[in-house]
């Protein structure tokens, strides 16, 4: 499974972006999908999940309101809408497919297999 992450770039304060992660492979529907992000110095944390069928969306705090998580299970892809987005959004940003094929959403590095090569976001104050 290759996971291909893109949309990322430069952005203002307040500005959005549209995020998208491409999956390889025949199983896409079976699993749920996480972005995770980056920072420099800082360790790798969750930022959205997202169920097999897009029934449950789970968000980090950090985020909720402001980004939303989709998927479109015909094309292999998960996308993340970011809005109102802040200097502190700036990261790299990755999505994973969870090791399992579990109902549900799960928020912790641990509990995801494969990883994209990520996108930098940075906005500028």
């Amino acid at each position: 499974v290759q996971l291909q992450a893109s949309g990322g770039g430069l952005v203002q304060a307040g500005g959005s972006l549209n995020l998208s992660c491409t999956a390889s492979g025949r199983t896409f529907n079976n699993y749920a999908f996480g972005w995770f992000r980056q920072a420099p110095g800082e360790e790798r944390e969750f930022v959205a999940g997202i169920s097999r069928t897009s029934a449950t969306k789970y968000y980090a705090d950090s985020v909720k309101g402001r980004f939303t998580i989709s998927r479109d299970n015909a094309k292999n892809t998960v996308y993340l809408y970011m809005n109102s987005l802040k200097p502190e959004d700036t990261a790299l940003y990755c999505c994973a497919r969870d090791k399992s094929l579990r109902i549900g959403v799960r928020s912790g590095r641990d509990e995801y297999d494969y990883w994209g090569q990520g996108t930098q976001v940075t906005v500028s104050s």
